[in-house]
């Protein structure tokens, strides 16, 4: 099985900014750990951040044309804009989308709590930090096991 992750704007800056909201992990070590997490589940995992909106749609259409199994994206900020990404997302199927964010978004700012995104997705996770990747993964794991 191989998954791409797809890391939105400013995620590479986690264990910069905003400690307290997105975790004091930084973002190599973030990714480090999505690798190892993958390797011991036997997923191949590539791992891909942009804070431009077009090579997110780049990276997530790679999903389809190179035989990926599933998609883990968390789209940052364009989460409440994109309906590219939702686009984008939703050109890929079959091949199931987990979205995930560090932050329980809807516990936080009203312009948070709305997703065009996550109606394109299997599904949500949120307000778990990094291991909300760990959870997509195995979502993905179980989801594609029952087809």
């Amino acid at each position: 099985m191989k998954f791409l992750v797809v890391n939105g704007p400013n995620i590479n800056m986690t264990g910069i900014r905003e400690q307290g909201v997105y975790g004091a992990r930084n973002y190599t070590e973030i990714t480090a750990m999505i690798a190892a997490e993958a390797k011991q589940r036997g997923i191949e995992v590539e791992i891909f951040q942009s804070n431009i909106e077009g090579e997110m749609i780049d990276a997530i259409q790679r999903c389809y044309f190179e035989h990926m199994d599933g998609l883990i994206i968390n789209p940052g900020a364009y989460t409440h804009t994109s309906y590219a990404l939702h686009d984008a997302i939703k050109s890929i199927a079959p091949i199931p989308a987990v979205e995930v964010h560090f932050s329980n978004v809807h516990a936080r700012e009203s312009f948070r709590h709305e997703s065009k995104t996550a109606p394109a997705c299997l599904g949500q996770l949120c307000g778990f930090g990094d291991y909300g990747y760990v959870m997509a993964m195995d979502a993905l794991i179980q989801h594609l096991a029952k087809r």
